[in-house]
């Protein structure tokens, strides 16, 4: 077992470091923007005339499936996630320095779907953000699930970098380690399991640092229990 997927079974998450250039993630920050500005609507979201998020990132940029193929990654989700591996959600947000935000410790529970009004008895809570339909999945579903988060900026503890509890997504307690502080350079990329437990601070007053992070999260297979559809399903 290589070292990745060492640290991704025991800790929860792995970082790939340097797996795009700096000026690769200009690049792609620049354009992503752009497709933004062009697709208007409630999966947009702005604040004083910019962008600073996304909860449908795959409609205004379905281009972004070409990140994994151009680069290391799409070896790391077949061999993490097998041959039907497909992208199911992206998301995008920054962290700007004049208007930071901070998150509590969670876990990443919810998928987004077609329709989120079927019976279920593998989906709950059913919610809708941004104009996009959501349920809460199954902790076996969640588990087999991998994020990959894109690091447009250096995360630094300057503008409120990603914490995270070592172990938290076996859910057991016992597992558990103390919370880690993650560091990042533009062009790394965080593997995680959306059952690991994460956090995220502001930014420090006075700091100019943007925080802009790509979020993909993949499933292993198409098929979802009881007639439920993902919103998204993009074969790798």
């Amino acid at each position: 077992m290589s070292n990745f997927h060492q640290s991704l079974e025991k800790d929860g998450y792995a970082m790939l470091p340097g797996v795009f250039s700096a000026s690769q993630m200009q690049q792609l920050g620049t354009r992503l923007i752009a497709a933004l500005e062009a697709h208007p609507g409630p999966a947009v979201l702005e604040s004083r005339g910019r962008i600073y998020g996304s909860r449908n990132l795959l409609a205004a940029a379905s281009w972004l499936i070409d990140l994994p193929h151009a680069s290391q990654l799409a070896g790391v989700l077949r061999q993490t996630l097998g041959p039907e591996v497909g992208l199911v959600r992206g998301l995008f947000f920054d962290k700007p320095p004049e208007r930071s935000w901070s998150l509590p410790w969670h876990r990443d529970r919810t998928i987004a779907v077609k329709d989120n009004t079927l019976a279920s008895k593998h989906f709950h809570n059913p919610t809708q953000k941004a104009g996009i339909t959501h349920l809460e999945a199954s902790d076996t579903l969640l588990a087999s699930m991998l994020t990959l988060r894109i690091h447009l900026d250096a995360m630094t503890e300057e503008n409120g970098p990603l914490s995270v509890i070592p172990g938290s997504h076996l859910l057991d307690a016992a597992q558990e380690r103390p919370p880690v502080v993650l560091s990042a350079q533009a062009g790394d990329v965080l593997a995680m399991r959306p059952l690991l437990s994460h956090a995220s601070s502001m930014s420090k007053e006075g700091t100019t640092a943007h925080r802009r992070i790509v979020h993909l999260e993949f499933a292993a297979s198409p098929a979802l229990p009881d007639g439920v559809r993902w919103h998204d399903y993009v074969k790798l």
